[in-house]
């Protein structure tokens, strides 16, 4: 079985960097990885289309380059995609849509071992990360219990629950998620709004408190002062769909100007 890097860093207690794509394609994995600067690369199958082949390429391509997979995965079915992620290779899951402690321990059984001792739902499966003699055997249950765990916090009602499902035993890591946040409040769009800031204050500030590593998905470099300050040390980097986006717009409307004059 292949070490999890990404548990291997959260255990020795060292910071992490990732970044996100909606991109299948490996080719944009092994761009990140050559960058020498990534730690993981977060799949957002919440929004993306992809198929079981396509998880399968991305995780053998991040293991040649050492790289950690996460996947974030869309809650109406998250237990089918997030068994066959982990199978393909991913090393972490990034749950949505948690409301209650109660669904986020479902979705933790949903990645642990189906044992005595573990209480979780996956088991003994031959899939890619443990075919042949691998599928069941002490590391395959090893493996399922490293997987990281991460849980979006983006909804009224979680944060309302916020230190019961921080104790929820198996949480790894959460995210804040203001986009959904300000929605589930009637503020729609609104990021900024007062009160989604203090929502978010309280979510990195109460999971550092706990000992529950808060990660912060940032646009720009300097968006992470504000995070580093308060002890965030887990940061998620923009992601390949606005990178391109916000290149081509930039660059475009200069040339354009200049086609214009």
């Amino acid at each position: 079985m292949k070490r999890n890097k990404l548990r291997q860093l959260l255990t020795d207690g060292r910071p992490t960097l990732g970044t996100r794509i909606n991109s299948t394609w490996p080719s944009v994995i092994e761009a990140i990885a050559h960058t020498g600067v990534f730690d993981y690369v977060e799949f957002i199958a919440e929004y993306a289309p992809f198929t079981l082949h396509d998880l399968d390429h991305m995780a053998r391509t991040a293991e040649l380059h050492d790289l950690s997979m996460m996947i974030k995965v869309d809650d109406e079915h998250h237990e089918y995609v997030a068994q066959r992620a982990v199978g393909s290779g991913f090393d972490s899951v990034l749950f949505t849509d948690c409301r209650s402690a109660a669904d986020v321990e479902q979705c933790i059984r949903t990645i642990r071992p189906d044992t005595p001792e573990d209480g979780g739902r996956y088991g003994a499966a031959a899939r890619r990360f443990a075919y042949m003699r691998y599928a069941g055997s002490p590391d395959y249950v090893q493996a399922l219990r490293d997987i990281v765990i991460v849980m979006m916090i983006e909804k009224k009602p979680a944060v309302e629950a916020l230190d019961q499902i921080l104790a929820v035993d198996g949480l790894d890591m959460i995210q804040w998620g203001p986009s959904d946040y300000s929605m589930s409040i009637g503020r729609a769009g609104e990021r900024d709004n007062p009160e989604v800031e203090a929502a978010a204050n309280k979510v990195f500030k109460t999971a550092i408190q706990m000992g529950i590593p808060p990660r912060a998905e940032i646009v720009v470099a300097d968006d992470a002062k504000r995070y580093l300050d308060m002890g965030v040390r887990h940061f998620s980097i923009n992601y390949d769909l606005r990178i391109l986006h916000d290149f081509l717009r930039t660059h475009g409307e200069q040339v354009r100007r200049a086609l214009e004059e």
